[in-house]
């Protein structure tokens, strides 16, 4: 069973659901409305907009992870249809469909390559079957690189030719914009910082991946490996900690909950004084789950950790604030791939 909400902007009649209107002598033509998606490993969304920032209506579910990929695929062929109702819209009235999809995907072949976390995704062929499903052209991309598009054009990166977008949450996740262009590699992707090696917090001889020790996964999977859980941690009650209550215990002072998270923050610095002294972008956008620990416990520390042993010739050249779009992020940066790649 999956819930569903919906939120629809411009109803029926409103100007921004025609294609023109007049002004002074001449007709200004409104840009296309295009669908985002979103496809996540917990959330499903799904938003009408014409790729400049502004949503005309928007549709949140739960996803069924038992149901695997084609449970998702069916809840996006039931919730178009309820979307543009809603909003007003039909589907003559949409120029094309823009995705951001919780994995890795091809961009030649626009297929999707796996998903982490949802079986019934590998080698997916996604845009044709929205194509055919939906009937308008799909383009499809990595839901991280579609939000740091969307950070860099309407949210906390605006107006700056050099992003890179971090999302630290259940996992982590990078996107590199350029002069508004998502930076791919060679097709199949890029800026995976999650995946950077780092040094153990438990042994610096030792490295793993930066999600071992500073996403959401790593930073509860070391938290319940410690012995002090059960014999000292006030809020263990037999079940798991999980990051939000660490975070809630830091808050409060105890010494091993500040000593995981300042661990997770360091090691989240490492990586990214790496990526500062490959790519020097002028601006890192950071949102997600984690990040949302705040300034105190999470944005000053991180600042301290990639300052103490920065490249010394970019000291200082790259600031690190917080995203500014929230939920919706990645529904913004579909709606804007749409936009770039389908025309409009």
């Amino acid at each position: 069973m999956t819930t569903s909400t919906i939120d629809a902007i411009g109803p029926p009649g409103h100007p921004e659901t025609r294609p023109a209107y007049r002004t002074g002598f001449s007709f200004v033509r409104r840009r296309p409305m295009f669908l985002g998606i979103e496809i996540g490993g917990t959330k499903l969304q799904l938003g009408l907009g014409r790729g400049d920032g502004e949503l005309h209506g928007l549709w949140r579910g739960a996803v069924d992870q038992a149901a695997g990929g084609e449970g998702i695929r069916r809840q996006i062929a039931a919730a178009v249809p309820e979307l543009l109702v809603k909003a007003g819209l039909s589907r003559g009235e949409l120029k094309g469909v823009g995705v951001g999809f919780g994995g890795p995907t091809d961009d030649e072949t626009q297929r999707v390559i796996k998903s982490h976390h949802i079986p019934g995704w590998d080698g997916f062929p996604l845009a044709a079957w929205l194509s055919d499903v939906i009937g308008l052209p799909t383009v499809i991309c990595n839901d991280a690189d579609v939000a740091g598009l969307a950070e860099a054009e309407f949210g906390a990166g605006k107006g700056l030719a050099s992003v890179f977008y971090i999302t630290v949450g259940t996992g982590i996740g990078g996107g590199l914009i350029i002069d508004g262009e998502i930076y791919r590699g060679v097709g199949k992707g890029a800026a995976e910082i999650g995946h950077l090696l780092v040094p153990s917090p438990d042994n610096p001889a030792t490295y793993d991946i930066l999600e071992a020790f500073a996403a959401g996964w790593g930073i509860e999977a070391r938290a319940n490996r410690l012995d002090w859980v059960a014999d000292d941690f006030e809020d263990w009650n037999g079940r798991p900690v999980t990051a939000k209550i660490l975070a809630e215990a830091a808050r409060r002072g105890h010494p091993h909950a500040r000593r995981i998270l300042q661990e997770a923050v360091d090691a989240l610095g490492h990586a990214i004084r790496q990526m500062i002294t490959l790519l020097c972008p002028r601006r890192i956008v950071i949102g997600g789950g984690v990040s949302l620990m705040g300034e105190e416990m999470f944005f000053a520390p991180l600042r301290r950790a990639v300052a103490e042993r920065e490249f010394a010739a970019f000291a200082g050249l790259t600031d690190i604030v917080p995203a500014a779009l929230g939920e919706e992020v990645v529904i913004h940066g579909a709606l804007a791939l749409a936009r770039q790649k389908l025309g409009g």
